[in-house]
């Protein structure tokens, strides 16, 4: 075990990563890893405001700092907004921090992290290089009093995990915990919501990670007569996911949902189905049957690779079959 700092007192850890949703979900083990090897730690988190119901399921993390960058940049010029912003950085510096660790890499985690405040001798952590294909911005680097390098090929899961390990003496020797909790089985369902069901993730915002209609289709008829959810996030995913509607008797075409909705489609699915895209990741981070398609993003990036109750198929540029996925999803429902 690591020798805390400040003479054996409870370390107090902020943790920087505001983006996107699946590589805030896949920063979430290094909470579990930290407090593992400092049970009394005080572990904080900035996160994008939209993503602070999912940070808030983790019971280790004390506070959610919200970082609404997306929302600010839209209105700069107005006073409210740049109140918010003063308010967000008066927030960020009430406490001083043993460690801070920007697990991103990007100029706007860099500017966080320089704004935070450390106690005497307190470290500020980051990314000496980004992974392969990453958008890592190398002014980050400016930010940092020590700076972890890691393989260009290091899973997504695993860099924070590493960062964390090496600048505070532990080894990264324990399967990944997301800090997820189980659903309780008397907690209510909306009534759009069977008891068992299929969820079809099938959305996503690069056209080229998607699977093609008539596989979902295809897939669908095969799964039947098992309900087959399909939730949306945009005006074109609805029209995608009425089109997949149309075809399938046994789907349901989804309302609206919320992020913590969302969340709960993927905690309690009997299978879930999905493109290489946040919510997919979330269900195998809360280890339901999951299989995985990869149609053009690299698969050694972010597969579930904890629990053989996750399948994944495909990588960049060869999509799997119908038959290979139904297999899968055939092999987990059973």
């Amino acid at each position: 075990m690591a020798t805390p700092a400040r003479g054996g007192k409870p370390l107090n850890i902020l943790l920087v990563r505001v983006s996107s949703l699946g590589d805030v979900l896949h920063n979430m083990p290094m909470v579990a890893d930290i407090a593992r090897h400092f049970p009394d730690a005080n572990i904080d988190w900035v996160v994008e405001e939209g993503f602070v119901s999912l940070v808030r399921l983790n019971a280790r993390v004390r506070n959610v700092i919200p970082f609404a960058l997306r929302r600010w940049r839209k209105s700069l010029g107005k006073a409210e907004t740049r109140a918010e912003i003063k308010s967000f950085f008066r927030t960020l510096r009430q406490q001083e921090y043993d460690y801070v660790f920007d697990t991103q890499g990007l100029l706007k985690t860099g500017i966080i992290m320089g704004a935070a405040r450390v106690v005497k001798g307190g470290r500020k952590v980051g990314l000496a290089n980004g992974s392969e294909g990453s958008g890592y911005e190398g002014i980050s680097r400016i930010f940092h009093n020590l700076s972890i390098p890691t393989d260009p090929r290091t899973h997504a899961v695993a860099r924070g995990r590493i960062v964390a390990g090496a600048a505070l003496g532990y080894a990264v020797d324990t399967p990944a915990d997301f800090g997820l909790p189980s659903v309780p089985d008397d907690t209510p369902r909306p009534e759009w919501m069977p008891e068992s069901y299929v969820v079809f993730f099938h959305g996503t915002a690069r056209d080229a990670k998607k699977w093609a209609p008539e596989h979902w289709i295809a897939l669908g008829r095969e799964l039947a007569p098992m309900p087959i959810l399909l939730p949306w996030g945009s005006p074109k995913e609805k029209a995608e996911a009425e089109h997949l509607a149309a075809q399938l008797p046994n789907a349901r075409l989804l309302p609206k949902l919320s992020m913590a909705d969302a969340i709960m489609v993927a905690r309690r699915a009997t299978l879930v189905v999905g493109v290489d895209t946040g919510l997919v990741h979330i269900a195998a981070a809360f280890v339901r049957p999951t299989v995985e398609i990869y149609a053009d993003s690299p698969r050694w990036k972010t597969e579930g690779n904890w629990s053989p109750r996750i399948i994944n198929l495909g990588d960049q540029g060869t999509p799997p079959s119908v038959a290979e996925v139904l297999t899968a999803a055939r092999s987990l429902l059973t």
